[in-house]
């Protein structure tokens, strides 16, 4: 059995080495980013920095979506839930297979709609589309609180990551979002978009050779899924799922599938596309990253075949990579992962300052900002967003992190009545939109604080029977409904339904 204790204060000098090798190939790669297909007019707007001028084709928007749903915490989170909860943490690969035709139906809609108008952000669209500046400001300030914690999140990935590596003190996490910092503010979305390519080669090279040559050792997946389930049948878990964990698998899926779209990096990769017709193909090509995750998790039962034993799940894929193979490719294999956080996190600096720049100061400031201006505070923006989630992780622990991250996809999914269905109907009423919104982040919040904050599957009470279900679905339910009958009573009373300035021509089609 191997312990955490045991790398306690070693350092791994081989893996190190290659870790920074790779680590400088990426910083490298995001200042030329700068460079590349980089308009002659300069990136003076903020269409061009935080969008890339939606220039991007199928295989650039491919590996950009997919850098940016799975990121450093991933590789990290899904592994670690299998490793501590067995079969319930292997939610996120069915979630992941609903999100693509979901993806297909409503997405390439609204990059239509986004980019007939000019919007940069969802709620841009959802201003357009209802005409109400709070419901606006609504969506625009949901997006950035669900934000935060996940880009703090790509920061405890990397943290454990380089912790894995011997490297104590907190100046590595901060010179690595230092330099993430510098060239995010010079080459905006282009930076990701092109390290999002060399992470990808990595992280498959990572997995698969991960998932061929560790079983081997262990000898084989029958024996890899028989230790497995030993080691978990030992804390009253199991590699299959059992009795009473079916509603709530089920509703994690389907209420992740539904945030994971409406998460303003996911809209901001998507927005950067240059047709309609590159989102849809997206939509059928990323079901291979779903294959990937599928993989991924399988490490969560490998590393418990390989007695790895650490309270700190975390740490479970690092220290797994560490015993089992050499440190050269151990170094690869962790570069990997923390290149996984530097996509994410740029694309998610980008999309809140998107957000603060066009829905909360540009909705309240009196005159127009021209787009030299809105270009150079959403630079500012991003820097401090960047800088603010390093405070955060530096001096608050993992935990808190992990809690506010489960918090946002709750609130992350009460934005669904308002984009998704505003794409298909302006039936709803938007003051009732808002009403139901704030009952849904009421609603949700209250469902995780009363858990604790260490789950977000929640024992519903109704008619005398306990339903367990992820605490977003019965959330997003008395949302619906609220803005749903309230809408009727607005009609009846013709209280204000506000302006729809998109062009009714964008939704055909």
């Amino acid at each position: 059995m191997l312990s955490a204790a045991f790398f306690a204060g070693a350092v791994h000098t081989t893996a190190l080495v290659v870790f920074c090798f790779f680590f400088a190939l990426v910083t490298v790669a995001g200042f030329w980013a700068a460079r590349w297909r980089r308009p002659k007019a300069g990136m003076a707007s903020l269409e061009e920095w935080g969008l890339a001028g939606r220039s991007f084709g199928t295989w650039v928007t491919w590996f950009l979506i997919g850098g940016d749903l799975y990121t450093a915490y991933t590789v990290i989170a899904v592994p670690a839930a299998l490793y501590g909860a067995g079969a319930n943490g292997f939610f996120a690969v069915p979630y992941a297979v609903i999100a693509y035709p979901y993806m297909m139906v409503v997405l390439p809609r609204l990059w239509t709609v986004c980019h007939r108008h000019g919007y940069i952000t969802f709620a841009d669209f959802v201003g357009g589309r209802y005409g109400n500046r709070w419901l606006t400001v609504a969506i625009a300030v949901t997006g950035i609180l669900a934000l935060m914690p996940y880009i703090a999140l790509q920061l405890v990935g990397m943290k454990v990551v380089i912790g894995a590596l011997g490297v104590t003190g907190e100046w590595p996490l901060a010179a690595a979002f230092v330099i993430l910092a510098a060239y995010t503010y010079s080459s905006g979305l282009r930076a990701p978009a092109v390290i999002a390519i060399v992470k990808d080669f990595m992280l498959y090279g990572m997995v698969i050779a991960a998932l061929i040559i560790l079983p081997y050792k262990l000898g084989g997946y029958a024996r890899v899924f028989e230790l497995a389930n030993n080691a978990l049948s030992a804390h009253g878990a199991t590699i299959y799922l059992k009795q009473g964990q079916f509603l709530g698998y089920s509703t994690l899926a389907i209420g992740s599938a539904i945030a994971l779209m409406l998460y303003p990096h996911t809209a901001t990769a998507v927005l950067s596309a240059k047709s309609a017709n590159t989102v849809r193909r997206n939509a059928a090509m990323l079901p291979a990253y779903s294959f990937l995750l599928g993989l991924i998790a399988l490490l969560g039962y490998v590393a418990l075949a390989a007695g790895i034993q650490t309270k700190d799940t975390s740490s479970v894929v690092p220290l797994l990579f560490l015993k089992m193979f050499p440190e050269w490719f151990a170094g690869f294999c962790l570069a990997a992962i923390a290149v996984g956080a530097l996509v994410p996190a740029a694309i998610m600096s980008i999309a809140a300052s998107n957000l603060f720049t066009r829905n909360l100061w540009g909705e309240f400031l009196k005159k127009k900002m021209l787009p030299a201006e809105e270009s150079a505070m959403a630079k500012i923006v991003s820097l401090v967003v960047k800088f603010g989630a390093l405070v955060f992780v530096l001096r608050l622990p993992a935990p808190y992190a992990i809690e506010m991250q489960l918090l946002g996809g709750i609130w992350i999914g009460q934005i669904f009545p308002s984009v998704v269905l505003g794409v298909f109907t302006r039936w709803f009423n938007p003051w009732a939109l808002l009403i139901g919104w704030a009952a849904g982040m009421a609603s949700g919040t209250g469902m995780a604080y009363a858990m604790g904050l260490k789950s977000s599957v929640y024992p519903l009470h109704l008619f005398g029977g306990t339903y367990a279900m992820y605490a977003a679905v019965p959330a997003l339910i008395l949302n619906l409904a609220i803005a749903a009958g309230l809408t009727v009573v607005f009609r009846a009373l013709k209280v204000g339904a506000g302006t729809d300035v998109t062009d009714a021509s964008a939704y055909v089609g």
